[in-house]
Formats: C-alpha cells, structure tokens, sequence
C-alpha cells in the first residue's frame, strides 16, 4: 500500500534560542519539490537544527539536510537527528560525503612535503629490510640445530628454476658484453699500439666486477620478480594465512628455500658469466685483433692474479641475499589485490637492482683503497 503524502516537511524557530530550528513532517522524496524550499526558508546564523521530530526520513531527505549543513558551515554536533535515522543519515554522510580530489599544489612547501613523505617511506622500507634480514638469519641459525625443518625438495627446485634455467642467458649475455668490452677497448689502444692490453682490460673488467654485476641484475629482474609474484599471489589468496593456520612458518616453508638456492646458484652463474664474457674477448682477440688464442691465454695467464677472481666471487653472496631477501620481502607486503601484486613485484625489481649497483660501486672503491 503505497504512502499518502499528508505530513509535508516544515521548520520552526525556537523561541528560547533564535539560532536553533526545530524540523517536524515527513522529510521523503514524496515531498521532494518542498524540501529545498523549507530549507532555503531557514533564517540565516542558524547554528542548530535539530531533525529529532522528523516523523519518516529517506535517503533523499537526509541528502538533503547533509547538503543543507555543508552550504550553512555547520559543525558536526549541529545537526540532530533521532536514534532511528542515525544509522540512514550515517549512510548517506559516507557516500555524499568525498570531495573532489584538491588540484596538486606544487609551491615550494607542498614539494618539501612530498619529498619527506618519500624519505619517510624510503626509511621505513630500509627498517623492514633489516628486520627480515635479522629474522632470517635467525630462522637459519635455528635451521642448523633443528635439521628437520629443513625443505630439501623445495630448496632444489629452486635451484632449476633460479640457477640452471637462467645458465643460457647469463652465458650469452656475458659473452656478448665480454665481446664489446674488448673490440671498444681494441678501437682505442689501437691508436698508441697496445692492442695486446685488451687481454688485461677484458680479464680485469669481467673478473672483478662485470660477470658478477650482469648476473646479479639479470637474477634481479628475473628472479626477484618472479619471487613477489610467487609469495605475492599466495598471500592475495591467503594460502599463508593457512599454511600459519597449519602451525608452519611461512619463513621455513617459502623464504629460506629460495635464499639457500640463490646463494648456491649465484656464485656458480658469476663462475659461468667470467668464463663466457672471457671467451667473447678470445673470440674478438682471434678475429679482429690478430691475437692467436694461445697467445691470449697465455697472456692471461702471465698477467693476471687470482684475487681478482676472489674479490668478484666475493660479492655473489651479498648479491644473492639482496635478490632474495627483497624478493620475498615484497611478496610478503601485498595487500591482497591483483594491482597491489603489480606494484611490489615493480618495486622489487626496482629496488634489487638499485641496491646491487650501489652495492658493488662501494665495493668496488673499497676494494681500490684496500690494494687488493
């Protein structure tokens, strides 16, 4: 049975207080045409409307009167309304209630605020990292006295998927940036007649910071993102949630495995990328330089010390912890939805490469200073 509109809305005026309007009738879209004049018929320094009296109150009538105490500047507290229509009213506050998105300021404190925000979260992604990193070397300490939490199945097939699948690509890449390293070296020392210090200029080059940085960047890119899209969909799924609901550790289960196989597997892929990206300046010294191989070999043999090939297999370990630990770490820090999935395997990528370079730039002026 459908609703007479017999109770039009209408507003009084307090006699013991001129700022305070008392509302009665029937505030519904029946009555719509009569809700904006009754209101815009409301004397102006009204500083209290109390709805409390409102007999029936609708989406539209509620609309209404919110609109209503934004145009007047109205507090919070000056607008009353009954214990029924409260939740209705709250309703309607939560959807009319966003404003438009303000226009970006870009004045000069505006651009210092956006700058601290960003060192802020900077900083607090750096507090994070060093906390995972604490916990896992933790968890592996613990994994050394109790073996049995150990995951052998997992951890090898980690190394198939990080190691041996990426052996192709690291060989070639190696291989092909050892090439141009030595005809670019060739087309200079071509001009003063030392052709024969490519040999030394390539060994040095790959031994000491190329095969491990390429193989570190390729890993970041490949692997690190392949480990938050991994962890990152498990977590949107909430497969964590079940496997801590199952009395397991999510860390034991799916970070130490892949960290373990990262730190076998990168040392041996450096190994292959120094072995590659020297072949690509034997190949270069054979056909462009006139360089027999025999005679290149034995060049490098006579000119070159095994602590070059140490200080960069050194630098495979750290590398292969920074790949994983943020790898993991932005898996573990989705937020459950397919774009929050995107965003950290972006930032891990990210993030892995800029810390590796980094990384190996001040190992590298370390090295330097020490001599070795």
């Amino acid at each position: 049975m459908s609703h007479t509109p017999t109770n039009p809305p209408r507003w009084q005026q307090d006699p013991a207080d001129p700022g305070r309007v008392v509302l009665s009738g029937e505030w519904t879209l029946a009555h719509a045409p009569a809700l904006a004049d009754c209101l815009c018929a409301v004397p102006e320094g009204t500083a209290t409307v109390d709805a409390s009296g409102v007999a029936r109150l609708d989406s539209a009538g509620a609309l209404q009167l919110l609109r209503f105490a934004r145009r007047r500047g109205l507090g919070e507290g000056a607008m009353r309304f009954s214990p029924a229509h409260t939740a209705l009213v709250q309703a309607i506050e939560d959807v009319s209630g966003n404003p438009p998105p303000a226009r970006r300021d870009y004045g000069f404190g505006a651009a210092l605020e956006r700058l601290g925000r960003a060192v802020h979260r900077n900083l607090r992604e750096v507090v994070a990292l060093l906390g995972f990193t604490g916990e896992n070397l933790w968890k592996l300490a613990r994994m050394v006295r109790e073996p049995r939490r150990f995951r052998l199945t997992a951890t090898v097939a980690h190394m198939e998927q990080v190691g041996l699948d990426a052996v192709l690509l690291v060989a070639l890449l190696s291989y092909l940036v050892g090439a141009v390293i030595a005809f670019l070296g060739s087309t200079i020392l071509r001009d003063f007649g030392a052709e024969i210090f490519v040999v030394e200029l390539v060994s040095i080059a790959f031994l000491r910071e190329f095969a491990v940085l390429l193989t570190a960047i390729v890993l970041a890119g490949r692997t690190a993102s392949a480990f938050t899209a991994q962890i990152g969909a498990m977590k949107a799924r909430e497969e964590i949630d079940a496997i801590r609901t199952l009395g397991l550790d999510p860390i034991d289960l799916l970070v130490i495995p892949r960290l373990l196989a990262l730190l076998v597997t990168l040392p041996l892929l450096t190994f292959i990328a120094m072995m590659a990206g020297l072949a690509g300046g034997v190949t270069v010294g054979a056909f462009d330089l006139d360089i027999p191989p025999q005679m290149y070999l034995a060049r490098m043999q006579e000119t070159m010390e095994v602590r070059h090939f140490l200080v960069g297999l050194s630098k495979a370990p750290v590398f292969a912890l920074v790949i994983g630990l943020i790898g993991c770490l932005e898996g573990l820090q989705v937020q459950g939805t397919a774009q929050s999935v995107g965003e950290r395997t972006t930032s891990s990528v990210v993030q892995t490469i800029s810390l590796v370079i980094t990384i190996d730039a001040l190992a590298a002026l370390w090295f330097m200073h020490m001599d070795w």
